[in-house]
């Protein structure tokens, strides 16, 4: 269903369809529609810089890491699924691109693209990709082409880092606290941009080094691409808050000129995602809600599960909405699409897509069956399975129909056998046990391997390096079995998973390269900043801690509470009663500092100062680095 093949051939897979349906035996899609990369090089201006470092000298990015994949190599090698190759290709075509007139995309130079908007004295740039650097040289890039225009407005999309970590590269924040820069964004957009990327940051951003492959070598045997996009730039990631909500569909707002017409469609891609319209342009933006791929209902890295029914009726409202008066769809990834009826039938797959993948998990669940077993066992209409940009390259139907399951079931599957096991290292020592010990275990994975169950093997082998994480052959055997899963796959966040488990077992956790948490911290509100440091507090050591903080904002005005209270910290605004143990007057950057460094010289304080020292003693610290396939 992933199109994970069991035996690391490139042609061999496990179908998205059940296996003997005939129907579907042809359902493949064809190996000479050239569509998608007529339009991938379509309004080509100019390709972008090769190699872009930061102010450190460190390498941000570098287009020549992707080489291998593009002049003359139409074939795929044997190490790398022949769609998924095909998707690499396309989404390393780099540089900036005329998409119709006043309408510029900067694509191939991150995980993301970046579009330009001119207006009538400057440019609206639209989702200023992951890092400050990169973002940065693609607006020099269209500057050097299109003239020297002032940025006049940022539109975040929705509320992930790709989408708007690169703002600082392209706008100045006094600029857009000045009121001159308007930085337009939808509802809720700072809620949910601070509980994915600060609150579980430490956890998704580890889970992301598989997802993105950040250790991985690029090439054949390794890295080929993230199927949304070529990779993610390694540079400064920041964000400015947005200054514009947008609230509802139909919402226009006029930005340098330029008239745009909003379509909100939140619980899709992201809890909070618009699509806009260009009238005058007949141009029409979907974000990141259809794409040439597959999308992700619940991401490999770690997030809310998204709702499919929803993503699905929005898309039908696109179409409703806009469809009739565009000439061409662009996203946030991947290449445009031309002409109002390809427009209709490109937006119709995804939505078809999106809705069958929902309602036949919902009607095969009412029969009984559990999320892993409609996995295996749902065929996919041969419509969908022939379509390019339905392919599982990001998503997959496999973990996608797991979470329609997980949405409205939650993880246990309603066998009271799997209500309590164990923990994967307990498992894997009582596995050894009914082996006959890790030797044993390690002979039956081995002999699953060979037999070309790779799935079964990698299973066994993990309980076996639980078992004895300093067992060699263990260690091995999974980093073998997990290379050729990997190999097979169509899927690439699947590939990156599958490698980048077998490079650690092998070289031990590298370390994880980006910081989220403190990079993003100076657009925190005080409630947020206080729910990062309650993430923190060590329950058990903090059970008979009491004490109780107050802190009056001298930039704000505003007044908050912090009480300590059963190990937990609980906190919350304008508080009434008496005073607090400790207060403090200070701005929210000397709050920032003081939770840093544990320092109150120069703070303006009342009452016991030894409450700061209490509570920063049972605050943990989180771990970038945890292994994550072994114990």
């Amino acid at each position: 269903m992933a199109r994970a093949t069991e035996t690391g051939s490139r042609t061999a897979g496990v179908p998205r369809t059940r296996a003997g349906d005939d129907h579907t035996a042809s359902a493949e899609p064809s190996p000479d529609d050239t569509a998608d990369f007529d339009n991938a090089g379509r309004g080509f201006i100019a390709p972008g810089p090769q190699h872009i470092t930061g102010e450190d000298g460190r390498t941000v990015w570098d287009v020549r890491d992707f080489s291998f994949l593009l002049d003359g190599a139409e074939t795929a090698p044997p190490t790398v699924h022949p769609h998924l190759w095909r998707q690499s290709r396309l989404t390393a075509i780099n540089g900036l691109f005329e998409v119709v007139e006043g309408v510029y995309q900067i694509r191939g130079m991150d995980l993301s693209n970046m579009t330009l908007i001119e207006g009538d004295t400057g440019v609206v740039v639209i989702d200023p990709l992951v890092s400050e650097e990169v973002a940065a040289a693609g607006l020099k890039l269209y500057r050097e082409h299109r003239g020297d225009r002032p940025v006049t407005a940022v539109v975040y999309t929705h509320p992930h880092l790709d989408h708007f970590g690169g703002v600082a590269g392209v706008v100045d924040e006094a600029d857009v606290a000045s009121g001159r820069v308007p930085i337009v964004a939808p509802e809720h957009f700072m809620e949910h941009a601070v509980s994915e990327n600060v609150y579980a940051g430490t956890a998704m951003i580890r889970r992301g080094m598989y997802f993105t492959a950040f250790a991985l070598d690029h090439g054949p045997e390794g890295f080929v691409g993230v199927g949304l996009g070529p990779g993610t730039s390694q540079g400064k990631v920041g964000l400015i808050p947005p200054t514009l909500e947008i609230t509802r569909t139909g919402q226009e707002e006029t930005l340098d000129g330029v008239r745009f017409v909003f379509q909100m469609t939140p619980g899709t891609e992201a809890p909070a995602e618009m699509n806009f319209h260009l009238p005058e342009r007949r141009a029409l933006c979907t974000a990141e809600n259809a794409c040439h791929t597959l999308h992700n209902l619940l991401t490999l890295r770690g997030a809310q599960v998204r709702d499919a029914r929803m993503w699905s009726r929005y898309l039908n409202e696109t179409i409703e909405l806009f469809a009739d008066d565009s000439d061409v769809v662009f996203a946030s990834h991947h290449w445009p699409t031309w002409g109002t009826e390809d427009i209709r039938g490109f937006l119709t797959e995804q939505r078809d897509m999106y809705a069958y993948l929902h309602d036949q998990t919902l009607r095969m669940m009412n029969k009984g069956s559990t999320g892993i077993e409609i996995a295996e066992e749902l065929p996919l209409p041969p419509g969908l399975e022939r379509a390019w940009s339905t392919r599982g390259y990001y998503g997959s139907v496999s973990h996608n129909i797991k979470a329609v399951y997980q949405r409205y079931m939650g993880w246990f599957d309603g066998n009271p056998a799997h209500l309590w096991q164990h923990p994967p290292q307990a498992q894997g020592e009582r596995y050894a046990k009914a082996m006959g010990g890790v030797d044993a275990l390690v002979d039956r994975a081995r002999s699953f391997a060979d037999e070309d169950d790779l799935r079964f093997a990698a299973e066994l082998a993990s309980h076996a390096v639980f078992a004895d994480p300093d067992h060699a052959g263990a260690k091995d055997l999974l980093a073998e079995v997990l290379t050729r899963l990997g190999h097979g796959a169509e899927c690439a966040t699947w590939r990156n998973f599958f490698l980048v488990g077998a490079q650690e077992l092998r070289e031990g956790v590298p370390p994880t390269a980006i910081a989220l948490a403190e990079s993003m911290e100076s657009a925190l509100s005080v409630t947020q900043i206080l729910d990062s440091v309650g993430i923190r507090v060590d329950g058990p050591r903090a059970w008979k801690e009491k004490l109780s903080l107050d802190l009056h904002m001298t930039d704000s005005g505003e007044r908050y509470r912090a009480l300590l209270s059963n190990g937990v910290l609980i906190h919350y605004p304008d508080p009434k009663g008496g005073g607090a143990d400790l207060t403090l007057t200070l701005s929210k950057p000397e709050l920032l500092e003081l939770l840093s460094t544990g320092d109150l010289d120069g703070i303006e304080h009342e009452g016991d100062a030894g409450v700061l020292r209490r509570l920063t003693a049972v605050l943990d610290e989180a771990r970038p680095d945890f292994p994550i396939v072994t114990p």
